[in-house]
């Protein structure tokens, strides 16, 4: 069995803290504009996944982590709620595509401004341990090696 540096433990101890941080807060601000943290995550896959501004359920599916009758059921409730329609695909019309409405667009750019600024924060507070744990100095070019003005 071999020993797991205790830098590397804090190191996954930290990111996980940051990531399980972000997921809150993502959830909360999903939740102040009127959705859940699932309908927030399918309009975000629907408009991101795949780079085309539409996904099938399948690409759904993979996106939520879910399987494919618990994507269908979601987009059920979303297109419901105004939030996304669907249409047949070009090439085969079995397929469906997934398309974001205007209101389901709005509501995701509201979040997409929060998360952006959200992340700012996480960039500018992970504090990931030091390299010198090891004996050795970051590599060059890292925030830890750039020169910072003296202060007077």
């Amino acid at each position: 069995m071999t020993s797991v540096p205790s830098h590397d433990l804090r190191n996954l101890a930290r990111f996980r803290h940051a990531m399980r941080r972000f997921l809150r807060a993502s959830e909360e601000a999903a939740r102040a504009a009127g959705l859940t943290p699932q309908n927030h995550q399918l309009l975000l896959g629907v408009a991101g996944f795949n780079g085309t501004g539409s996904a099938t359920i399948g690409e759904l599916a993979e996106f939520l982590q879910v399987r494919h009758h618990s994507a269908v059921g979601l987009v059920d409730r979303a297109e419901a709620l105004g939030y996304v329609r669907r249409r047949p695909g070009t090439d085969d019309r079995r397929e469906v595509r997934v398309f974001l409405t205007a209101d389901g667009m709005r509501r995701l750019r509201v979040l997409a401004d929060q998360h952006r600024r959200e992340l700012a924060g996480m960039r500018r507070g992970f504090n990931l341990a030091a390299l010198e744990d090891q004996g050795s100095r970051p590599s060059r070019g890292t925030a830890r090696q750039r020169k910072r003005p003296p202060r007077d």
